[in-house]
């Protein structure tokens, strides 16, 4: 049976400047599903890529060349990570383990911040984007879609997300407690993309007096400006934008800095008595570090969301571990369809090859001479399909329910081997093609 192979980093293994080197855009994100699934040892393949994890699952039968083609793949696509660097960062997880991770990701279990909303699209964008490339296929196809469903339970049946908290809400938080009164003050958010627009109307929600929306392409500023009563404006206007800003909220997919300590220093150069909220939610990170330093600047990052984290940590904790039992007993579920998947074959041959014997066993009577009626025949097809039906009856329960249990295999694979099944091994790419790869029906597809 082929094993799922979880490989990645998150903020609980590796700091941003870590996690920034293997953050993916969409369109590496597309290359790397691709090429995993060219590699021999891997079937299917999803990569998930969030500010606050980089993380991939695949579908192979040799977990060790699977975990290091994936790792090998990682460093190719990062921006100057090394192997032993990743090593030192990286969590892999094989099987029930992998399911169980996965499932608590999208059930916000594994966010920074728990309960926050974000993470549910992407996982589910991170399944869409992979079934598009074609890397996808009925087990892992089944795998996010229980995924879904298990952070829809969680959400549904505990209150995880109670005083929801997302990147974007805490984001604001931050704006506020550094600068109280956001009325008559002015905002200025640095990108086009779903986190940008989430944390500007965070902030008007908090009462910012003024918004301004500058993105790389002016349509999208406008559009995202014109839905939250803002202006929309281009790259060309930044410096002077941000002589004018108190809250500078960057969110772009931009691969450097968009924001240097020096145009920090000029911007505040005009205003010493009146600070500058930065918060770089990005990653990598949009804002140069060095702008901490700057007089007058106070600069947050994407980690300096675990300090506000920890003010709703307690309160969710009794939530959580309700969380936790709806994500082990949909690992159960999983584990008992993806084991019914591989002991269904050894149970059909079985039954096939007993029904072979007993139609060759009738026909050899049969011919031995002596007329048999029609009445007689369905008759002795009724005796011998009984007996055939009770005698398999027994092992294929037992087999079932042994197959729901990683160490039961062993009793389907003994039950193969002495009758003799004719059950050739399968390579994974065999697995796979079960069905045809992509989300044939799928619905929609971290803070």
């Amino acid at each position: 049976m082929p094993h799922i192979v979880a490989v990645g980093i998150s903020h609980k293994t590796a700091p941003v400047e870590q996690r920034e080197k293997v953050a993916l855009t969409d369109t590496t994100t597309r290359t790397l599903s691709r090429e995993l699934v060219r590699h021999p040892d891997i079937a299917e393949s999803v990569v998930l890529s969030t500010c606050n994890r980089t993380e991939v699952y695949v579908h192979a039968l040799d977990s060790a060349g699977a975990e290091d083609a994936i790792c090998d793949a990682l460093v190719e696509h990062s921006k100057g990570m090394t192997r032993s660097e990743l090593d030192c960062i990286r969590y892999v997880h094989l099987d029930d383990r992998a399911v169980a991770h996965l499932f608590r990701v999208a059930s916000s279990l594994d966010s920074m911040v728990v309960g926050e909303s974000e993470i549910q699209g992407q996982v589910r964008g991170a399944w869409e984007c992979s079934a598009e490339e074609e890397s996808t296929g009925v087990l892992s196809d089944r795998l996010f879609r229980q995924a879904l469903e298990t952070g829809k339970r969680v959400r549904t049946e505990t209150k995880v997300a109670v005083r929801p908290v997302s990147v974007s809400t805490v984001a604001a938080d931050l704006a506020r407690e550094a600068i109280p009164d956001l009325g008559g003050r002015r905002g200025l958010v640095v990108g086009g993309g779903r986190m940008a627009e989430a944390t500007a109307r965070a902030l008007m929600e908090r009462g910012l007096g003024e918004l301004v929306v500058i993105n790389r392409t002016v349509g999208t500023a406008r559009e995202i400006a014109e839905r939250l009563g803002g202006m929309g404006l281009g790259y060309d206007c930044l410096a002077a934008e941000l002589a004018k800003a108190d809250v500078v909220v960057c969110s772009t997919d931009a691969p450097h800095p968009v924001i240097s300590a020096e145009q920090v220093t000029l911007a505040l150069d005009d205003r010493p008595t009146r600070p500058m909220v930065l918060i770089d939610i990005a990653v990598p990170r949009d804002v140069e570090p060095a702008a901490s330093g700057v007089h007058g600047a106070v600069l947050f990052d994407i980690d300096d969301l675990e300090r506000v984290v920890a003010q709703h940590r307690d309160e969710r904790e009794d939530h959580a571990r309700r969380a936790e039992v709806i994500v082990g007993e949909e690992v159960e579920r999983y584990s008992a369809w993806r084991s019914g998947l591989a002991v269904t074959p050894v149970i059909t041959s079985l039954r096939e090859m007993a029904e072979a014997i007993r139609q060759g066993e009738i026909a050899r009577i049969t011919a031995q001479g002596g007329e048999v009626t029609e009445q007689e025949m369905e008759r002795i097809h009724q005796v011998t399909r009984s007996i055939l039906n009770k005698l398999l009856h027994e092992p294929t329960v037992r087999a079932r329910e042994a197959a729901a249990h990683m160490d039961g295999m062993r009793h389907v694979e003994s039950l193969r081997m002495l009758f003799g099944l004719d059950m050739p091994d399968r390579g994974p790419g065999e697995v796979a093609d079960q069905t045809p790869r992509g989300v044939a029906a799928r619905p929609g597809a971290d803070g």
